[in-house]
């Protein structure tokens, strides 16, 4: 284990050694947004590859999932491994030993986190887990195999992992915004294609031992029984998967391979994340989104053979009049929005639902819909906009939701387990994590 990282078993956490680009990169073009963004908008990663150019940039070292299906994805993969050796031996990337304060504002909201390395002996995607560290959502078992390979050869991990802590008194984090003014600057970027303005500073030893200290406070068992009323006996969640469940699980399936073979100080047994209070004000949680492509069976008569009864179906003028009814729907019966092919409009309505939340009562619909052969492919997106795109080309269709309130998460992952898949986003498309740190793993 090298010296520099200090644990903290406890809680979790260890405070990493992070590699940053060296001073003079053009850190405009080494920051890109997750690779799990703009899956269905080729356009946009072209874009990126254009701007970036031959420049050094974290492009060359992830894989863009809207690549997934195309031909070159082993090469791809291959590739991935060796520039990141190669930016190692350039000297590239440079070291930096302790806790780092993140700022990222875009579109008039500013974000505020710090780096930090989870224990993956602490995390477990199981259903009902009672782990320390938890998903959020179910796990998409197709998207592991593709991050598997990557991460198997990989020396370096670049996390686009967001974790939210639920802190209502802003004691972890907020100390450090007020006092940046003390830390060191170690960068400060206007990111690509609107992805707004972010910064790095280097904390303080004395802030970041604060830092430890306040985490300890929130994992407390007699503060977590009071906070959410229940037993305290109750096993205490103190980090929830914000964004990057996939990611966090493709760590953990890897640590598990490896462990017995390469002991249990390995630098694989962590990952590194940043760290968001849920509380935040500049976090906002937007729905994601269903797109179906190829359509191939009636989606309406679907819904009622499912539903019988319980399922109604109101045709609307307009995507805005079909939102409208969605965001402002109440009472037992759940609303989704429909659109598709044709400027087609109209919002669903599920009465007496399986599912506690819309969003899980339709991808069961759709789960089935999709294993019956009645559409080719589906799709997660961000921003109704996109949605309305996509969904009114010929043969594909579309499913809004409304978002769910923040405050609720961490209740409803302690007493309910995980949410549905991709049942919320941390703000649209652009706003998702930019790479910008790495982490030696090999």
């Amino acid at each position: 284990m090298n010296p520099s990282m200090k644990n903290f078993p406890d809680i979790g956490v260890q405070i990493a050694q992070v590699y940053l680009p060296k001073a003079g990169t053009d850190l405009q073009k080494w920051a890109v947004v997750a690779c799990d963004q703009y899956t269905s908008e080729p356009h946009y990663w072209q874009e990126v590859a254009q701007l970036v150019g031959n420049a050094p940039s974290t492009l060359n070292l992830i894989f863009p999932e809207v690549y997934l299906d195309q031909p070159g994805a082993p090469a791809r993969i291959a590739a991935i491994g060796h520039t990141m050796d190669d930016y190692l031996q350039a000297g590239i990337l440079a070291p930096h030993d302790g806790l780092m304060y993140i700022e990222r504002s875009v579109a008039g909201k500013t974000r505020h986190g710090i780096m930090l390395c989870l224990d993956l002996e602490c995390y477990d995607i199981r259903p009902g887990a009672s782990s320390l560290i938890r998903p959020t959502e179910g796990t998409i078992v197709d998207r592991l195999p593709p991050r598997i390979k990557i991460r198997e050869s990989a020396s370096l991990e670049l996390p686009h992992i967001l974790v939210l802590i639920d802190d209502p008194q802003h004691s972890v984090i907020a100390p450090l915004t007020r006092a940046k003014t003390q830390f060191d600057r170690l960068y400060d970027v206007e990111l690509m294609q609107g992805g707004g303005q972010l910064a790095g500073f280097a904390v303080t030893a004395r802030a970041q031992d604060e830092v430890v200290q306040a985490l300890r406070a929130l994992a407390k068992p007699e503060v977590f029984a009071a906070k959410y009323g229940v037993d305290q006996d109750q096993p205490v969640l103190l980090f929830a998967m914000g964004d990057g469940n996939h990611s966090l699980a493709t760590a953990k399936a890897i640590w598990d391979k490896k462990k017995p073979v390469v002991g249990m100080e390995h630098p694989s047994r962590y990952a590194l994340v940043e760290v968001e209070n849920v509380h935040d004000q500049g976090l906002e949680f937007e729905a994601i989104h269903r797109v179906l492509f190829g359509l191939k069976k009636d989606l309406l008569a679907g819904f009622s053979a499912a539903f019988g009864g319980r399922f109604s179906y109101t045709e609307l003028e307009s995507a805005d009049a079909m939102m409208q009814r969605v965001d402002g729907a109440q009472g037992t019966m759940q609303a989704i929005g429909f659109m598709g092919g044709g400027q087609t409009f109209g919002v669903i309505e599920i009465d007496r639902p399986p599912s506690n939340l819309a969003v899980g009562t339709l991808q069961t619909f759709l789960d089935q819909f999709l294993k019956d052969g009645g559409a080719s492919a589906i799709d997660y997106v961000h921003g109704a906009q996109v949605l309305e795109r996509l969904s009114l080309q010929p043969g594909n269709a579309g499913f809004y939701l409304a978002g769910m309130p923040k405050s609720d998460l961490f209740k409803t992952v302690i007493l309910e387990g995980a949410l549905p898949r991709k049942t919320f986003s941390l703000g649209h498309a652009h706003e998702k994590r930019f790479y910008m740190e790495a982490r030696r793993i090999a």
